[in-house]
């Protein structure tokens, strides 16, 4: 395939915008799934339809990045940011899947405050996103995400002292630190994003 000799700046900034918006959506449908007592699993199936979407967008941007001769910003950068959005919305996916997968018919409380904490991520980081083409207001949202993950950090940390405190079964034990587990890692993920995001302003600011 020919090479494109044109920038495409606003469409790799567009195209990644809706990468953002995708994982979000992905997180309130995690949200939405553990808002009952009980987990709504209609909400997982829905959550891996989002995360296919997700796959082909991101094959779209990187085929595109293989046929593009001058990009916005260093291939590398963009590379990574796929790569580090990939991870955040793996995350999502692999909570609901898990939680199908041990039948979980109860939502714990740390569980549940885990996922606004995802949500409130993403919202920052598509914020930071949209914002990256001027490069304003992106270190304090990138900082604002790492703030939310210590905070998922405390909250995941109570949630197991809380769990080994109350459950009698070793095997609900297991399946619910798993679960807790996913769940922080996908904040652990969202501050990767905003990490590079950082790196980026500060190498082109």
């Amino acid at each position: 395939m020919a090479f494109s000799l044109v920038p495409k700046e606003e469409r790799f900034f567009e195209e990644f915008i809706s990468l953002s918006e995708q994982i979000r959506s992905g997180a309130r449908l995690l949200k939405q799934m553990l808002e009952g007592e009980a987990p709504d699993m209609a909400q997982v199936g829905a959550i891996k339809e989002v995360e296919h979407a997700w796959d082909r967008s991101t094959r779209a941007i990187i085929d595109r990045l293989n046929r593009t001769f001058v990009t916005p910003l260093d291939r590398e950068d963009i590379h990574a940011l796929a790569s580090k959005l990939d991870d955040v919305m793996d995350a999502i996916d692999g909570a609901a899947s898990v939680m199908r997968l041990y039948k979980i018919d109860r939502v714990r409380t740390g569980a549940r405050r885990l996922v606004q904490i995802i949500v409130l991520s993403m919202d920052r980081i598509t914020e930071a996103v949209t914002a990256l083409p001027k490069r304003t207001g992106v270190l304090e949202l990138a900082a604002r995400v790492t703030q939310l993950e210590e905070e998922a950090d405390r909250v995941h940390q109570d949630a197991i002292v809380e769990l080994f405190d109350q459950e009698q079964d070793p095997i609900v034990v297991i399946k619910w630190k798993e679960i807790l587990d996913f769940l922080e890692a996908a904040t652990d993920r969202c501050e990767d994003v905003a990490n590079l995001l950082e790196g980026v302003i500060v190498k082109h600011g």
